[in-house]
């Protein structure tokens, strides 16, 4: 888990140089596919009940799951973009939300948001800490800023499975749920809407869009549950300026 935890994030790193207003989320694709192949990885996403593509590119009012294609990036835009490399029969999960260019303040309040939520779901797992613990730190976090927690899609366990228990709801109650073990593995990723939580799903029944037509932003690590805390298995090398942009900005943002 650790080594496909670490390609998966070298990949989605990668990914940072080619985020520029021109490019199209097919390119996006291209690149993931053919740079997996290169780390001698498989691209979870092909093929996986029907998905028909190597990597989810979600734009702006997408959710999560959007579909690569003919989709221009332009200026101001926001893309998540959504790797999962299965390597020696083992998963790794990871999502970044990228600017393209410069963002709105809207847009960057968003994401900036959504990166503190991941970074405070993670704070709180460790062993014995509970299921719900996770989702009532994000909820609140988010919340407090005005922002809503889409329900209808979680995080999830994940080893030799793309997708196991336990389902990781990133709205929850403090001290409620399964407790969690050292040694568990799965998802953590928080998908932060500018409207409301409802989201519907197109008619390539695969990517979901906010109801009211509003940003939604998402980032996701693959965690690896220890004694004292979580060890990030898709941490990526290095910062990427296409995504880490707001330091400062980011800092401020203060969890209670």
């Amino acid at each position: 888990m650790r080594v496909v935890g670490r390609l998966a994030g070298e990949t989605l790193y990668a990914v940072n140089d080619l985020i520029r207003p021109g490019i199209t989320t097919e390119e996006i694709n291209t690149f993931v596919h053919e740079d997996t192949l290169r780390k001698g990885a498989i691209p979870a996403p092909l093929n996986y009940r029907g998905f028909p593509k190597s990597v989810c590119t979600s734009v702006n009012e997408v959710v999560c799951h959007g579909i690569p294609g003919s989709r221009v990036l332009a200026e101001g835009d926001i893309v998540n973009v959504d790797v999962t490399h299965i390597y020696q029969g083992f998963h790794g999960d990871t999502s970044a939300t990228f600017y393209v260019g410069e963002p709105s303040e809207e847009a960057r309040k968003l994401v900036e948001v959504t990166r503190r939520c991941l970074e405070i779901g993670i704070s709180v797992v460790r062993d014995g800490s509970r299921l719900g613990d996770i989702g009532a730190a994000i909820q609140e976090f988010a919340e407090s800023f005005g922002f809503s927690v889409v329900r209808d899609f979680v995080g999830h366990g994940i080893g030799r499975r793309f997708h196991t228990e336990p389902m990781v709801s990133h709205v929850g109650t403090w001290g409620h749920g399964p407790k969690l073990r050292s040694g568990m593995t799965f998802t953590i990723e928080p998908m932060i809407n500018v409207g409301p939580p409802d989201v519907r799903v197109l008619a390539d029944d695969w990517t979901a869009v906010t109801i009211d037509g509003s940003l939604s932003a998402q980032f996701e690590h693959t965690i690896l549950v220890t004694d004292t805390g979580a060890e990030i298995l898709t941490a990526r090398p290095g910062l990427m300026s296409n995504s880490e942009r707001y330091p400062e900005f980011a800092s401020s943002l203060v969890s209670s």
